[in-house]
């Protein structure tokens, strides 16, 4: 199993009303249109991930879970991986319930995207919590 923590905040403009996604960004802003983004400010993007976390990742049979925790609040989005996954984004990662991949994505076949997301979780968010995501691979 690989294991790597990344933290981000809320903002005033979570919607998480997105069907297909959730998305974190390292930017420090976020418009209403942005109804996929749950956190601002991320720490880390996927090209900062590990190369071992990134190498677990591209077998197609990778189980991978992002935990995400915001002012006692915490919910499990289960997907997995894929051989075609880059990890060269350097702005935001996305998790996505299709199979679509690009630069940016760090998780396919996702159970939830931004809309299925316990809306407790996303009223912290939207009050500016931080957020904490744990994204393990097995």
């Amino acid at each position: 199993m690989h294991e790597v923590t990344l933290r981000a905040r809320g903002h005033d403009h979570v919607r998480a009303a997105h069907e297909s996604t959730f998305e974190l960004t390292t930017d420090d802003w976020l418009t209403p249109a942005g109804d996929c983004i749950v956190g601002v400010e991320a720490d880390a993007t996927p090209a900062d991930l590990p190369s071992s976390f990134v190498d677990a990742c591209r077998d197609e049979s990778a189980h991978v879970t992002a935990h995400l925790v915001a002012g006692g609040v915490e919910t499990t989005v289960a997907g997995r991986g894929d051989p075609d996954l880059t990890f060269e984004g350097e702005r935001s990662m996305v998790f996505r319930t299709s199979g679509y991949v690009d630069e940016r994505t760090v998780m396919v076949a996702a159970d939830a995207a931004a809309a299925d997301l316990d809306r407790d979780l996303v009223a912290e968010l939207q009050d500016g919590a931080d957020l904490t995501v744990t994204l393990r691979v097995e």
